[in-house]
């Protein structure tokens, strides 16, 4: 069994965001946090900082010893991403909201819940503020779900 980070309470839902991030920090910080699992929920998971298209990150992180999982249903379809960088936050969270309430996205944070079940996980994705990012709310329902607490981690 693996020492937890002193900062990072075991039991929790951890979140992540890369922005401002560069690959070998965002791989350290989630060693430090000693994360088993890091779910990726970008609908889209591309991008053009280094490192963190999903091939790549998938093998950074395999390389590191922890397991990538791309949930797509979880992902912030284009419309909400559209609002989110207009700065229309209420309208990204009524988008993402009704989005949460599919049952491709219904069904996935069930899975999610019960296949992750009794693992150190963290969800990721681009914005490094969890408090403008779709992974806070994707969080808050898993949380729901299984009654784990929420950190998020900073880089």
């Amino acid at each position: 069994m693996r020492d937890f980070n002193d900062d990072v309470p075991t039991g929790r839902i951890l979140t992540v965001g890369y922005e401002k991030s560069d690959l070998r920090s965002y791989i350290k910080r989630l060693q430090d946090a000693c994360v088993d699992v890091l779910v990726d929920v970008r609908d889209r998971p591309i991008s053009r900082k280094k490192g963190f298209s999903k091939k790549a990150l998938a093998e950074a992180v395999s390389s590191a010893g922890i397991k990538y999982v791309h949930v797509q249903d979880l992902g912030d379809p284009k419309p909400g991403r559209d609002a989110a960088r207009a700065g229309e936050m209420e309208a990204f969270r009524t988008i993402f909201g009704e989005h949460m309430k599919s049952p491709n996205a219904q069904a996935a944070l069930a899975d999610l819940a019960l296949d992750l079940a009794g693992r150190r996980i963290c969800l990721t994705c681009f914005e490094r503020d969890h408090h403008s990012c779709h992974r806070s709310i994707v969080a808050e329902q898993l949380s729901k779900l299984t009654g784990a607490p929420i950190h998020h981690l900073k880089i």
